[in-house]
């Protein structure tokens, strides 16, 4: 498993506009994205503030303490709080450098402890998203299959695939 002494993960703030707007105005990053691309900071300072900060596990994956992507968890509840989704993005310029990777496999070591209640941990890709695929197949996430008509993306309706890391599986 390769490290990245100078990478970290932290909370991603309002003050990290600037560092986000980086990835999240890149039409290549945000193709497979629910939001953007952005066009304005003012879009990023309303992200951060309504989707970001009251997230509860959302962080920035950082270079050098600067914010060059991010990830997040989000748990279900009720009869399904075994159960949460994984999303990340990172900028387009740190593409193929294994960041993605790195980020995905310390959630993937944590997020089990962190939440005891959770068992499985889930990622949906766009099915032309074959880069996110292979991070996560990295990782050691399974590829369950192809949900037909999933998702509505832009105004698109979607295929996506799954994939999913159980509790006991072990991280590669």
């Amino acid at each position: 498993m390769e490290e990245f002494s100078d990478l970290s993960l932290r909370p991603l703030c309002i003050s990290d506009v600037d560092d986000f707007m980086v990835w999240a105005s890149d039409e290549k990053v945000t193709q497979f994205c629910s939001y953007g691309p952005y066009t304005t900071k003012q879009q990023g300072i309303d992200y951060i503030t309504n989707k970001v900060e009251p997230h509860p596990w959302f962080m920035a994956i950082c270079l050098n303490n600067k914010p060059i992507g991010a990830v997040s968890v989000s748990k279900n509840s009720g009869d399904e709080i075994c159960r949460g989704e994984l999303g990340y993005v990172v900028g387009s310029e740190y593409w193929g450098k294994g960041i993605a990777t790195w980020a995905v496999r310390k959630v993937a070591n944590t997020i089990f402890k962190e939440w005891p209640e959770l068992e499985r941990l889930e990622a949906l890709t766009e099915v032309e998203n074959v880069g996110s695929q292979k991070v996560l197949e990295k990782v050691g996430f399974v590829r369950e299959g192809v949900l037909r008509k999933y998702w509505i993306l832009k105004g698109t309706t979607r295929d996506a695939v799954i994939f999913s890391l159980l509790s006991t599986d072990p991280v590669l």
